[in-house]
């Protein structure tokens, strides 16, 4: 392997918010993978004794503190829903998805993240975002994209 070889991860967010009153809004937004993030990846692909549970699981929160590579949690979390993954073969892209249907993590929106457990699990990522006011009438799809790539 050359010294020039690099191997990357980039993670987006989707939120798309269907408002009761038949509106619309979208926000995009790139997110950080954390060092717990890392570790994961690394111990999914190489550690047999005991790897860790997959991710499964989009969260919601409400917490504004700024993304840093050491966090190991939302700040504030509302509530995680079981995500569905997808892959196509061949693809460097991967992605979770999730609908909070109504009545579900309502409020004011800031941060999410994909995570292996509902709670007390490992993060792949979080991402602040401005807010999302979701009532309870409202329905918030959450899409969470993430692309590899590598470079020589």
């Amino acid at each position: 392997m050359k010294k020039s070889d690099t191997f990357n991860i980039v993670g987006c967010l989707t939120a798309e918010l269907f408002k009761s009153d038949g509106t619309y809004e979208v926000t995009h937004k790139h997110n950080a993978i954390l060092n717990i993030g890392f570790d994961f990846i690394a111990d999914s692909i190489g550690n047999s004794s005991s790897r860790p549970a997959p991710m499964g699981y989009i969260a919601l929160g409400t917490g504004t503190t700024a993304v840093t590579g050491t966090q190991t949690e939302l700040v504030s979390q509302l509530m995680a829903k079981a995500a569905t993954y997808a892959h196509d073969a061949g693809t460097k892209v991967f992605t979770f998805e999730t609908t909070f249907n109504k009545g579900e993590a309502t409020g004011a929106l800031t941060e999410a993240s994909v995570q292996n457990a509902e709670t007390g699990g490992a993060l792949i990522d979080r991402v602040v975002f401005p807010v999302i006011n979701k009532g309870a009438e409202d329905t918030l799809k959450m899409t969470f994209t993430f692309t590899m790539s590598q470079s020589s």
